[in-house]
């Protein structure tokens, strides 16, 4: 192969003369910089003996030479994650390892230790195990969910918000990271009141409450929550080493329990109900025995579902995973499956070994088979009667909380686990709320969030994040009531799980073009069944709370959906959006068109929209929500010169229009000249019966002098060919604007031809506007955005046109800015039959349902005009007359050689009436119509 020209290139690269090695790639991808970056370690000879030369490296690489670029990641992507950079990764760059330690020990935490073998005794082992599995099934689906999110695309910061939103869409992604930041941040006081009542029981046991029961877990978990905010401002190495630490103390915390389980039990241990394993305490366990508020089946889920909502743990921290498309996927699944199994082993082994009711007194213990005792524990010589009679017994699962550090072996141990389980849940948590909601602030999804996005330091903390999150939690501990915070959060979390369930349903739905992840185990079936379970089950819960949730979800949705914040990650909702569109307008076309069914889509020649800003206003305000509007600009040049010119303005001028809140379409074509160029639009625009009906353009305002107007009048024509309706629109300023915007722009500009005589959408000016100045650019205002008062719009309905002379007046008088005009109907008559004239034209009109009932006959239409307005129009048309002295038809031929679009004087002998006809209805319009709003 021949050698090409080789450029100039940096240093470090010149080995390999333009061409690309794997270690320059991987160089870009790790660094995120760009192909001809100078980094190191990305010469062609980097791992290689000095003395071999560039092209035989650079051979070696591809097999042979090439200048051509190495396919990259960032070639296929034009966005940036939050905070990418500058951005230096965390000193823990292997952080994905231990992913599977952040989900356990956040699904690991206050409920497995205090609450779990209370819900055994009171749902019994069967009915426990169902509300696990339930959780679990509602967990792991989402987590399926989450694995394929997470394999959707590449990873940034931003947690289970970043993942949602750029796979999924702004609309979805906003409500859910929200509420899941939300949802994170109570969680971090539910965690903090579970340690703070294990340090209030301390406390109680050896008499030395601070104040009082409930102001002591107020006082302790307020001061835990500040030390934890003091942990997770130092950095995520001081975290991650935390958690490690907690993780090692529940491990070693759980075998003490299970070994304690099988020691023989004490008496101090039989006296508050524990008597290792038994059969018959397993089979009295086993069923329910409801008791208290919370004694119901769904009341004991939302008070244990919290407890498995820790999968998300890791997606949380994406932006700190050296790969998080494999490392959520297997180190979410695996924690679910480890956490899944302790659980149900703790609540067989717990209902094997405890009974419900204990007194704790070793008074009570008495010969087994005494008479007056009741209970399963009587077989044991335990008479816990008297207090189980009462419901006044300290001891047993059905009222001691501390149940697993009383069959533990060594009771401080298991203390220690409550206490590494609730801090590093707690801890999870604080660090997750505040990325994720710093990722959402910086995206400028919703107002005055804007604040909490400032990152701080190398990694971009969310310090403002941090604060707000601590404030919340601080609001929540003060309720002092694990009972009571758990169901909160279990509503919020599941709300979060349904929406994500069903946007990965959305998703896969619509066959979203972005949608293609990676993870093998997905189904798009078990994703709406998760979203429909999810869903029920919070109704089940608290409906009235579950009301609330949605409302605010549909509230956050409806708000995006609105405001339409200028981002573009390529959502599903964008496939939706075109799916839908697709299918209906593929649906149109097997309907059948009706009169009733007419609407006005019209193709509007403004050229470049910005250039004529009253005709996009006028038009728009009849077409807006009714009927399609297509604004039409036709490129007059050489092809290859002006599809640049094309490509670079189009999305400028459809961004204007956006910014105007005209609801249009923009196309452009390019062509030799402005007639072929219409007629390609004419032909071309629109989509099945999506199809313009009506053609728009501006009245030529200097056409006397112009050259083109025979293009122009040709224009018209070719419009009925194409069987188009026409509205020509004339204003007394004009419409044309470019002069004024071109001298903004350019103040050298010096257009070849008067953009006032295009009066179609040609473009006649040589500059180009910038896109981004374009769509920036001041709007130009109009008459047609203001208020038009009470005054008229007249319409001369003169000739059977089929009715779009009344129809479009019709849509103007139903919009607000012309709501207050007077519409009049003018109609041409005879003097001696006006009462009969108006009456039938009133019952026509009734007729179409229109609402017209001010008509008047013009009985003096037929009259000549005036002779000053005769001599007006003849000194109009002089310059285009031949004056040929009604020469032969060969004679005159000749003479329009140089001139065709004259006209001979027989042509104007013949349409003599017809034009003075035409001179009369001015004289007419000045007369009735000079003030009015409009004239159609």
């Amino acid at each position: 192969m021949a050698e090409l020209p080789i450029p100039e290139l940096p240093t470090a690269l010149a080995r390999c003369s333009g061409r690309f090695t794997i270690s320059t790639l991987l160089g870009m991808e790790e660094g995120g910089r760009g192909p001809y970056a100078p980094t190191e370690g990305t010469g062609c000879d980097s791992a290689q003996p000095t003395h071999l030369s560039g092209s035989t490296l650079c051979t070696r690489t591809f097999g042979y030479n090439t200048v051509d670029v190495v396919p990259a990641y960032e070639h296929y992507a034009n966005s940036k994650g939050v905070g990418d950079a500058g951005k230096g990764r965390p000193s823990l760059a292997d952080l994905h390892s231990i992913l599977k330690i952040r989900c356990m020990l956040n699904i690991w935490g206050v409920i497995l230790y205090l609450r779990l073998p209370w819900i055994t005794a009171q749902a019994g082992i069967a009915l426990t195990w169902l509300i696990i599995l339930m959780s679990v099934t509602v967990t792991t689906i989402t987590g399926l969910s989450i694995s394929a999110i997470s394999t959707n695309g590449k990873v940034k910061s931003g947690g289970t918000y970043f993942l949602i939103s750029r796979s999924l869409g702004p609309e979805l992604g906003g409500s859910i990271g929200l509420i899941f930041a939300f949802a994170n941040a109570v969680a971090v006081a539910m965690h903090t009141v579970g340690f703070a009542e294990t340090v209030r029981d301390l406390l109680q046991e050896h008499n030395s409450l601070i104040v009082d029961p409930t102001n002591d877990i107020r006082i302790i978990g307020v001061v835990t929550v500040t030390v934890l905010l003091g942990i997770s401002l130092a950095g995520m190495e001081w975290e991650a080493k935390a958690q490690i630490l907690f993780f090692l103390v529940i491990l070693v915390s759980f075998i003490n329990y299970l070994v304690g389980t099988v020691i023989p039990a004490t008496a101090e241990k039989q006296a508050k109900g524990f008597f290792s394993y038994r059969a018959d305490i397993f089979a009295q366990n086993f069923v329910p025995n409801w008791r208290g508020p919370e004694g119901s089946f769904f009341g004991l889920f939302s008070i244990f579902f919290p407890s498995a909502t820790g999968i998300l743990a890791g997606a949380n921290i994406s932006g700190d995973l050296k790969d998080p498309a494999v490392a959520i996927p297997k180190g979410t699944l695996m924690a679910i499956f480890w956490t899944t199994v302790s659980y149900l082993v703790l609540s067989a082994t717990i209902g094997a070994c405890v009974v419900r009711d204990a007194s704790g007194s070793l008074n009570d213990s008495v010969a087994v088979g005494s008479p007056g005792c009741e209970g399963l524990a009587c077989s044991f010589g335990w008479n816990f009667t008297a207090c189980a009679q009462r419901q006044s017994c300290r001891y047993g699962l059905s009222n001691y909380y501390q149940s697993m550090s009383m069959v533990s072996g060594f009771g401080p141990l298991i203390t220690a686990g409550i206490f590494g389980a609730t801090l590093s849940s707690a801890l999870a948590c604080l660090v997750s709320a505040p990325k994720v909601f710093q990722c959402l602030c910086k995206d400028q999804l919703y107002p005055l969030i804007g604040f909490f996005g400032k990152g701080y330091g190398r990694n971009s903390e969310p310090i403002r994040g941090y604060m707000l999150t601590y404030i919340i939690a601080v609001g929540f501990i003060l309720i002092a009531e694990l009972n009571a915070i758990a169901p909160i959060i279990s509503n919020f979390f599941l709300c979060s799980y349904a929406l994500i369930n069903f946007s990965c349903f959305h998703a896969s739905f619509t066959n979203s073009p972005g949608w293609r992840p990676s993870f093998r185990y997905y189904s798009k079936w078990a994703a709406l069944f998760g979203a429909a379970v999810s869903v029920v089950i919070m109704f089940l819960l608290t409906w009235w709370a579950a009301l609330i949730a949605f409302g605010i979800v549909i509230f956050l949705l409806g708000y995006v959906l609105y405001k339409k914040p200028d981002v573009n990650w390529g959502s599903s909702m964008q496939a939706s959006s075109y799916n839908m569109a697709l299918n209906y307008s593929v649906g149109l076309s097997e309907v059948d068109e009706h009169i009733k069914n007419y609407r006005p889509q019209c193709l509007v020649l403004t050229g470049p929209p910005n250039f004529r800003p009253a005709l996009v206003d006028f038009v728009g305000t009849f077409t807006k929500n009714l009927s399609l509007m297509l604004c039409g600009n036709v490129l007059i040049g050489p092809r290859k010169q002006k599809m640049p010119e094309s490509r670079l303005t189009a999305d400028g001028h459809t961004k204007w229009l956006m910014k105007r809140k005209i609801k249009a379409f923009y196309t452009d074509v390019v062509a030799e000249d402005l007639r072929s160029g219409v007629q390609m639009l004419i032909q071309a625009a629109g989509l099945g019966k999506m199809r313009p009906n009506i053609l728009v353009l501006g009245y030529k305002r200097n056409w006397q002098t112009a050259s083109t107007v025979e293009d122009y009048v040709g224009i018209l024509h070719d419009a009925f060919d194409f069987k188009y309706g026409m509205c020509l629109m004339r204003m007394k300023e004009g419409l044309n604007v470019s002069r004024v915007m071109q001298a903004h722009v350019n103040p050298t500009f010096e257009a070849a031809e008067h953009p006032e005589e295009n009066g179609t959408g040609g473009r006649a000016a040589p500059g180009t506007v910038d896109p981004t100045t374009l769509a920036g650019e001041q709007q130009a205002s109009t008459i047609f955005q203001s208020e038009q008062g009470k005054k008229t719009i007249d319409i001369y309905w003169l000739f059977d046109d089929g009715g779009l002379t009344l129809l479009i007046p019709y849509l103007l008088g139903r919009k607000k800015r012309w709501g207050k005009c007077k519409i009049r109907v003018f109609v041409g008559g005879q003097i001696n039959r006006m009462d009969e004239e108006r009456k039938a034209i009133v019952s026509l009109l009734s007729k179409f349902r229109l609402g017209f009932h001010e008509v008047h006959i013009l009985p003096d239409i037929n009259q000549k005009p005036r002779p000053e307005h005769v001599k007006r129009f003849d000194d109009l048309i002089a310059p285009f007359r031949l004056n040929d002295g009604f020469k032969d038809e060969a004679t005159v031929n000749e003479m329009r050689q140089d001139c065709p679009w004259k006209i001979s004087d027989e042509e104007v002998d013949k349409n003599r009436a017809k034009s003075l006809r035409q001179v009369r209805l001015n004289e007419i319009l000045l007369d009735y119509s000079r003030d009015a709003a409009l004239i159609a």
